[in-house]
């Protein structure tokens, strides 16, 4: 029995949720984009209207304030996408079980079962396609194919409000001939690899000698390989299945280069915070720290230290991060962007060797101390508890770490082994 799998992709969708609130903009080059003035001016997404001016997802808003000068430029309201994605994901739900999610505008839909082809899945395409449009006043464009790579290279041909079916029996007349950069996971660097080698198109890459890519590309050519030729079978995740979280960990830019030791130490305990209250919130301690940081000529420095033991204590991670950073990164400021990861991660409930020093009732103190300022937090804000450290800036003071995150895509092998 074929599967027969959706992928419905949301067309420009902040924009979109932008001129449906906003409708004296419709008419307009609008794009959705960070504020510049704390050095997050990057257009995030764009309506088709801006596109057509050669304004890109990703370039700098002055730049695309050059190729548009009547662009309208928005902030992002991420609550209200939130809310649309979870209105678009009950539609979903409303035919399959199996709804993964990719990012906030994306997700695919599994309708596979007896009697079900590919015919009825564009069928049921286009109803989500209608139902979407109506009932929620933005558009989607949904592929249809029997595997997740195709059918969301299939979303991506026809643009907006579209349903492109890609059968397995016609497929390489369709997709063979497109560029190697249009399928799932060939980002910038693989394309001029692959490039090198004369590996042009989809068909090109499918035609190639695995192992001929696994020298190339590592674990990851064998898989494009796969994808290319129509093989991937990686499951669509049910509607209310859960992943175990691999990491843990927050980033940011602020207003102004970080110039000496105080100011990454501020920044540091600002995403040390973050990361330990999510931590506990999931129930997790961390072994492994893991640091970036990011110069004006967005050259990016990493490095990871293990803990002695694993944790969820602010200071402690906080202090592992500021010796990794003191002892191999403290000779490169300025620093535009710093960030923080946690990896290794154990639940609550694993046991533990416990000290003879005393120092785990400590660590018992300050764990339900943490937790009460993460409730008062939750209760009245994050700022109604700030610790002294990251008060040496006002840049660092006034950022929130939990309300100015940005939402990123979900990774496509999460949970499960690579193809």
């Amino acid at each position: 029995m074929g599967r027969v799998i959706l992928h419905c992709d949301a067309n420009s969708f902040y924009a979109s949720v932008e001129c449906l609130y906003t409708p004296s903009i419709r008419s307009l080059p609008v794009a959705v984009c960070g504020n510049a003035c704390e050095r997050h001016g990057i257009v995030l997404t764009k309506n088709p209207l801006a596109r057509s001016f050669g304004v890109k997802t990703g370039e700098a808003v002055w730049k695309a304030r050059e190729k548009c000068p009547g662009l309208v430029c928005v902030p992002p309201d991420f609550p209200l996408y939130i809310r649309f994605s979870r209105r678009m994901r009950r539609i979903y739900e409303q035919y399959s079980d199996r709804v993964e999610s990719f990012g906030l505008d994306e997700a695919w839909i599994d309708l596979s079962g007896p009697g079900v082809t590919l015919r009825e899945g564009g069928r049921v395409a286009d109803a989500i396609r209608l139902r979407v449009r109506e009932e929620l006043g933005i558009t989607v464009s949904v592929g249809v194919a029997d595997n997740k790579v195709f059918a969301k290279l299939g979303s991506d041909m026809k643009k907006p409000d579209a349903v492109t079916v890609l059968a397995p029996d016609a497929y390489k007349d369709t997709v063979y001939p497109l560029p190697a950069g249009d399928l799932l996971f060939v980002g910038p660097s693989t394309r001029r690899r692959l490039a090198a080698l004369g590996i042009l198109t989809i068909g090109d890459l499918a035609r190639c000698d695995p192992r001929m890519l696994q020298r190339l590309l590592g674990k990851a050519g064998p898989a494009l390989q796969a994808y290319a030729s129509g093989q991937d079978r990686s499951p669509v995740m049910a509607a209310d299945a859960s992943t175990a979280v691999k990491s843990i960990g927050n980033s940011t830019t602020p207003s102004r280069d970080l110039e000496n030791m105080d100011d990454a130490r501020s920044f540091y305990y600002l995403l040390a915070e973050s990361v330990a209250a999510r931590l506990r919130d999931a129930g997790l301690h961390a072994r492994c720290v893991s640091i970036h940081a990011r110069s004006p000529q967005l050259v990016t420095r990493c490095g990871q230290t293990m803990l002695s033991r694993p944790s969820n204590l602010t200071d402690e991670i906080a202090a592992a991060a500021m010796d990794l950073f003191t002892k191999r990164f403290s000779s490169g400021f300025p620093y535009r962007s710093v960030g923080l990861t946690c990896t290794a991660l154990t639940p609550d409930n694993e046991p533990v060797q416990l000290d003879f020093t005393g120092d785990e009732k400590r660590r018992m103190r300050m764990e339900r101390l943490e937790r009460s300022i993460d409730a008062l937090r939750r209760r009245y804000g994050h700022p109604v508890v700030t610790r002294g450290v990251v008060l040496h800036g006002r840049e660092c003071s006034s950022v929130s770490p939990e309300q100015d995150s940005l939402i990123h895509p979900i990774a496509f092998h999460a949970g499960r082994e690579r193809a």
